[in-house]
């Protein structure tokens, strides 16, 4: 996808006969609530305040109206869940700009997350690894007395899944899981992360090209190997492509939910006792999980042409954060949306205009995992969607984690809580100390 640049806008401006390139007259301004005075202070959504709490600022903006326009962060930001949703799904207007564009890299490689051979591969990879990855760290867990249920659990289980599923041999899982990091955390705004990131970018593709050759000429059943079989316009992939690929992923959703949810269990005894005494509530909690506290907090989104939406005018190319934090605490949609409530009725499952979703945010918008299904929950011929694998693979996780440590609780003296280390990152649980 590319986008044009300042003068090509001015140019197309001038060829629409705009008295003045890329402004409107006052009538349409007239429309914006000008004179309403903001409803946090400037600059606050990107401080720490944000950072160690952001639903207590979020809700002030989403009481102030559907969308507000952040003069400062020279942004707008969408809090309502239905207008979330909406600009999430209007991809005539709204334009997804890639891990590779931030990172100044849009001619780095092919995206090939799409091919059927490449998700039919993820999906029995990961199916294949689940429970096992799980019983691993777990079993190296229980020979202790406590442990880090966040460092020791929630944090490497996504990532042995993903090496694993990829291909990668065991002996190199560390070496991968702190090149793919380096790499995941790098394409967001700050100069010295991204340069850790693209010298990982840079060692990734040096380590898979041999690798992506060998399963070309020897084909094994994983991800790698159907990437090597997949051919574009008759031309073959490349180790660019494979890196390109694992960029435009997700891992955080897995990571975050993981340890937001074990937090959320732990803190709340009654909603854990209910977990422990029906097992098919496991699912339920980490569904309630990514609407109370989904880790992946926000969406950009980027105006491909000048739009008027929410009393506003949004000028093209302009910058519009989906808050995903914001909407899933919408008191329009969820009742006592502030409360972690395991099986709560009222889970969502519709889109804005009543659309049923087989397999899209029954509990709240998780924006890392992408737009919903067009398919149906059990799709013919192509994989369940990466929101159901996800949602499949933490259910088997605390599954196993209750069956391998049925009386695990918070450390004494333990108080976890959620932050964002930085901007832009998830807002997780970073510390879970337990006992057992």
């Amino acid at each position: 996808m590319t986008y044009s640049s300042d003068n090509e806008n001015d140019t197309l401006a001038s060829e629409r006969g705009d008295d003045e390139a890329g402004y409107r007259t006052y009538e349409v301004f007239q429309r914006e609530r000008v004179g309403t005075p903001p409803p946090v202070k400037p600059g606050q959504m990107r401080t720490q305040d944000y950072l160690d709490d952001p639903y207590t600022l979020l809700a002030k903006v989403r009481s102030y109206g559907p969308a507000w326009r952040d003069w400062p962060g020279n942004c707008f930001w969408v809090t309502h869940y239905n207008d979330v949703t909406s600009v999430l799904a209007d991809t005539a207007n709204f334009a997804v700009r890639s891990k590779r564009w931030h990172y100044h890299l849009t001619d780095f490689g092919r995206d090939l997350r799409n091919q059927i051979p490449v998700l039919t591969a993820q999906a029995k990879g990961i199916d294949a690894n689940a429970r096992s990855a799980a019983e691993e760290l777990l079993g190296a867990v229980a020979k202790n007395g406590s442990a880090d249920l966040v460092a020791d659990f929630a944090a490497p289980y996504p990532l042995v899944v993903l090496g694993r599923t990829i291909g990668i041999p065991d002996a190199d899982l560390v070496l991968f899981a702190d090149r793919y990091l380096r790499m995941q955390r790098g394409w967001r705004w700050h100069p010295a992360n991204q340069a850790v990131g693209l010298h990982a970018i840079r060692e990734l593709v040096d380590y898979f090209t041999p690798l992506l050759d060998k399963r070309r000429s020897d084909p094994q059943d994983d991800w790698l190997s159907a990437i090597a079989m997949v051919e574009i316009d008759g031309s073959q992939t490349t180790a660019q492509d494979v890196v390109a690929t694992l960029l435009e992923g997700d891992h955080e959703t897995l990571h975050g939910a993981l340890a937001n949810m074990w937090m959320l269990l732990l803190t709340h005894p009654e909603q854990l006792e209910a977990v422990r005494g029906e097992r098919r509530l496991v699912k339920y909690a980490y569904l309630e999980t990514v609407r109370h506290s989904t880790p992946v907090i926000s969406a950009d989104r980027f105006a491909r042409r000048e739009v008027e939406r929410f009393g506003l005018l949004i000028p093209e190319g302009a910058l519009v954060i989906c808050s995903a934090g914001a909407a899933n605490r919408d008191e329009r949609i969820f009742n006592d949306a502030d409360r972690f409530i395991v099986g709560r009725k009222d889970l969502v499952q519709r889109e804005p205009r009543g659309q049923y979703r087989a397999d899209g945010l029954p509990s709240g918008i998780t924006p890392a995992l992408g737009t919903p299904s067009k398919y149906p929950a059990l799709p013919v011929g192509r994989p369940r969607s990466l929101y159901a694998i996800t949602r499949d693979t933490a259910t088997t996780a605390s599954q196993v984690l209750l069956e391998m440590l049925p009386h695990v609780k918070l450390a004494a003296g333990a108080n976890p809580v959620m932050k964002c280390k930085a901007w832009g990152e998830m807002h997780a649980c970073w510390q879970l100390p337990v006992t057992f």
